[in-house]
């Protein structure tokens, strides 16, 4: 029984397995690549920037324990699935062909911004990079592990933001959003074929992406955000492998993650079902006081940010605020 399995913990091994990970050449990405190295793991990374991946290549290498293991870097830009399938192929060629043990899909960006200063291209290019380059790797790796029979893993990475949202994200959270959906459809799915699914939640973390995106965010968003639990790569990177190997769907790794986690939970797995009903009942309480704080930040930002509209060019300056 699933309700039963819960309380039994599994490990997961990956010395000796292929592991796969986009945006692996800074960040999340290459914090994990690093940790599955030194764990005698075979790591495949992928990314856009050859001089990044080459980088990332010489910190992989000093963490190799076997001099049999093979670590490799790719690059593919990863917005097409055309483009997904090739970079698959081609860091499978070393393994004969066989698809990965375990795929980490990790590459993505955030640009946070004002829905209404957002263009279409804007809006196309939050899911592109949010939500499709992620989506079209697992696809290319379904049909590729189905074809082969191969049991094997696909963890996706979410954001806190793919349970709830607020100000800034209209062009990230839809993606994270959409992230959840297709995992928790997958996890249903692929049990047809003995492969697992995982997706991580992780908050803000402190990486070169973070530092992008900090860039355009508005700063009643950067306000909302004072009191995060923020985290590093590598902290993220070990919250993550944690719940691989505790055999975790939906992984979160601070608490008010876990809060949103518990009290949206939908069809998938418990943790531990005592644990996750305590903290349901946390979220049932706190969850509103947090979204009232959060709506009471929004308005008293509000006439800060029709003059900044207005200054813009996007409202007329005689607006009246009310």
């Amino acid at each position: 029984m699933e309700f039963l399995s819960r309380f039994r913990r599994k490990t997961w091994n990956p010395k000796g397995l292929h592991c796969y990970i986009t945006g692996g050449s800074s960040g999340l990405g290459l914090s994990l690549a690093t940790r599955l190295t030194e764990q005698g793991a075979h790591v495949s990374i992928v990314a856009r920037d050859e001089a990044k991946l080459k980088e990332a290549l010489e910190i992989l290498e000093a963490a190799r324990v076997d001099p049999n293991q093979i670590i490799k870097s790719y690059s593919f830009a990863l917005n097409s699935y055309d483009a997904s399938a090739a970079a698959i192929d081609a860091a499978c060629v070393p393994y004969g062909g066989r698809s990965p043990d375990a795929l980490f899909l990790c590459a993505g960006s955030s640009k946070p911004r004002f829905f209404v200063e957002m263009d279409e291209a804007e809006l196309l290019d939050g899911m592109t990079t949010g939500y499709w380059v992620q989506a079209w790797s697992a696809l290319a790796a379904s049909k590729k592990m189905v074809r082969e029979s191969a049991k094997g893993k696909i963890i996706f990475v979410s954001s806190t933001l793919g349970y709830m949202t607020f100000l800034g994200y209209a062009s990230y959270a839809p993606a994270k959003h959409a992230m959840r959906g297709l995992a928790d459809t997958l996890r249903s799915e692929l049990l047809l074929y003995g492969i697992d699914i995982h997706i991580f939640f992780p908050p803000t973390m402190y990486t070169p992406g973070y530092e992008t995106e900090n860039k355009t965010k508005p700063s009643v968003t950067s306000k909302i955000e004072e009191g995060d639990s923020a985290m590093t790569a590598d902290q993220a990177a070990h919250a993550l492998l944690r719940g691989v190997y505790k055999d975790q769907v939906h992984i979160s790794s601070n608490l008010i993650t876990s809060l949103f986690r518990a009290s949206t939970r939908g069809a998938a797995p418990y943790h531990n079902p005592f644990a996750d009903a305590c903290l349901g009942i946390i979220a049932w309480i706190g969850v509103p006081f947090w979204r009232w704080s959060v709506d009471a930040e929004v308005k008293k930002h509000r006439k800060e940010h029709l003059g900044y509209l207005a200054q813009k060019g996007l409202i007329g300056e005689k607006t009246v605020v009310n």
